[in-house]
């Protein structure tokens, strides 16, 4: 794209947003201008940027004009309101939120996984859930060499996902309990320090929690196959940042653990940590901070034909949410992509 190029940042004084300018000054994305919006509360204040700061401005019906890119991590209320104005404005969304995730005008992309998705978009592109996304950057080589047929995740996911009050919430829990003080929960139904929570989001009706079916459907509209079954249990543990899941996958047909460390060994986006003999097996404290999604413990379940199991580990902040939205934005601009092709899809 040879025009200057203006990106909008939604939601800018959140982790994820703050952590979206951070990865676009990183990553040098060739914008020209950016412009960091928020609520009317934080309108005013100011986020660093390139060595200095940013004046972030109140998000308004007419924010988006003469915007090219806008990026949005500000919830689904604020996304359902406000990313069909940006599209009617030409701009292009890329959406943190579950709003648009399963809306068939939306593709629902993982750069390393699915990027032909993005062609013929219609102005929304979806970022898919934290959790999901490490998972699929890690099942996709696989399917690809063996044929998924099911997965079964558990996942043991960082207080971050939550936001900035869970952070905090866990902080000061730890703080209460080691002054024997009655530790206070507000932001889950129960304390998280020194706890796990097999509940993350609302339970359905089928009993299961809106991220497990997040996790089902999504995997299955990212992969594009139909065949493949998901079956998942999340769970909040006392980790600031870094989602780990377990994952025991069946295939069609047989692959060992020795070839499936090697096709992830040269997959994008994946660092295999797998060498149980030196106990070297990836950890969320050591994926905080970091872009790649982190493979280990890789073997062979014994109970199972053409079955695997590993350990999958990611920054749910970085790669989880706002890399993930970058690399998005990066390969829509590569592939002269920024563009709405139809204003009135979200009218």
């Amino acid at each position: 794209m040879s025009r200057p190029l203006t990106v909008a940042v939604v939601g800018a004084t959140g982790a994820v947003g703050r952590e979206m300018l951070s990865t676009l000054e990183r990553r040098n994305f060739p914008a020209t201008r950016i412009i960091p919006l928020a609520s009317s509360r934080s309108a005013g204040t100011t986020v660093p940027y390139m060595g200095g700061e940013l004046t972030v401005q109140e998000l308004k019906d007419d924010s988006f004009n003469g915007v090219d890119l806008a990026l949005f991590s500000a919830g689904g209320s604020t996304s359902l309101a406000f990313a069909p104005k940006a599209v009617a404005a030409g701009c292009t969304v890329v959406d943190n939120s579950s709003t648009w995730r399963m809306d068939p005008r939306c593709p629902l992309v993982v750069p390393e996984v699915n990027p032909q998705a993005l062609q013929n978009h219609q102005g929304i592109i979806a970022n898919p859930n934290c959790s999901t996304i490490q998972m699929v950057v890690a099942l996709a080589p696989l399917h690809k060499a063996a044929g998924i047929r099911r997965v079964v995740v558990s996942t043991y996911q960082a207080v971050s996902g939550t936001g900035q009050k869970a952070i905090e919430e866990l902080e000061m829990q730890v703080r209460q309990m080691f002054n024997l003080q009655e530790p206070e929960a507000k932001v889950y139904p129960y304390r998280i320090a020194f706890n796990c929570l097999p509940q993350i989001d609302v339970f359905l009706d089928n009993d299961y929690t809106k991220e497990e079916m997040k996790m089902t459907e999504e995997t299955v509209k990212i992969m594009g196959d139909a065949n493949i079954k998901v079956s998942a249990t999340a769970v909040r543990v006392p980790v600031f940042y870094g989602h780990a899941e377990s994952v025991n996958i069946e295939f069609s047909k047989p692959l060992s653990a020795k070839d499936a460390r090697a096709i992830l060994s040269s997959a994008p986006g994946v660092q295999v940590y797998d060498n149980p003999e030196i106990k070297l097996y990836p950890m969320p404290i050591e994926a905080a901070g970091e872009d790649e999604v982190f493979v280990g413990r890789i073997r062979e379940d014994f109970t199972n034909p053409n079955t695997l199991n590993m350990w999958v580990v990611a920054d749910n902040i970085r790669k989880g949410a706002a890399l993930n939205a970058v690399q998005i934005a990066e390969r829509l601009v590569a592939e002269d992509l920024v563009r709405v092709t139809n204003r009135k899809a979200f009218a």
